[in-house]
């Protein structure tokens, strides 16, 4: 994968003019662009989406120096792509409720029963006009087709006016790309990963000072040293590497 031919979304007020319907969005930071390096379902599952939206600061950085086909203006965060979609479709729907019509419908596929109903509590209080419909998959490397079958069919049968897939990365972009045509649906679909912990409130997302200055990866580390340090430490000297080995390319 290359970062300079990537269709990158550019800023926040680009979500407002993505079209209605079947449309998927994915995220890219630089531990998913090291990891699309090595992995080509990956790197084809981003690529292949519809929107790819800039999740760290990195990213954009990096598109600037390369002189990309897409250079983005500003970090667009998954959770910042889960407000403007949430809200959107709240407001939808409460002018559509003016005219005695029902409430829009959100599926949350991934992560734990425990997150799951904790963000059908938060969205009831949220989001008065959306039903929040949930599936919760098991939990395990890799899923086996009788599991791959029910979660098409729980997707399919909720018929959704959103979707959010949550199964952390590169699990959930390549399972939505491989099954994507089989997703009877037609709405937008992102797939957040975290999102999911954060709006629970299961994990907590760094003040909002860390995220304007570009440094909430460096307040997980500094919250998860022993889980994240692999990650953000060699991840990111990784990262500079790649973007290193892509520039000498050209």
């Amino acid at each position: 994968m290359r970062l300079k031919t990537l269709r990158i979304v550019c800023s926040k007020a680009e979500l407002a003019r993505i079209p209605d319907g079947k449309v998927l969005i994915n995220t890219i930071n630089a531990h998913s662009f090291n990891t699309a390096q090595k992995d080509e379902a990956f790197a084809e599952a981003l690529s292949k989406g519809d929107y790819l939206i800039p999740d760290g600061a990195s990213i954009v950085k990096a598109c600037r120096w390369l002189g990309a086909e897409s250079r983005p203006k500003e970090r667009i965060a998954g959770w910042d792509l889960f407000e403007f979609e949430m809200m959107h479709l709240n407001s939808r729907m409460k002018e559509c409720n003016n005219e005695g019509m029902k409430k829009g419908r959100v599926m949350f596929l991934g992560s734990s029963e425990r997150v799951l109903s904790l963000i059908r509590e938060r969205a009831a209080r949220d989001y008065p006009n959306l039903e929040v419909v949930t599936y919760s998959p098991p939990y395990k490397p890799e899923f086996s087709e009788e599991d791959n079958r029910a979660m098409i069919k729980a997707v399919n049968d909720a018929d959704p006016d959103l979707l959010w897939i949550g199964m952390t990365a590169p699990k959930q972009e390549k399972w939505t790309y491989k099954h994507w045509q089989e997703l009877d649906i037609h709405c937008h679909c992102g797939t957040i990963g975290a999102v999911f912990d954060f709006y629970a409130g299961t994990v907590k997302r760094a003040p909002l000072w860390w995220q304007e200055h570009s440094l909430e990866w460096l307040y997980r580390l500094i919250k998860e040293p022993r889980r994240m340090w692999r990650r953000y430490i060699i991840g990111n000297a990784l990262f500079l590497y790649n973007i290193y080995k892509e520039w000498i390319r050209d």
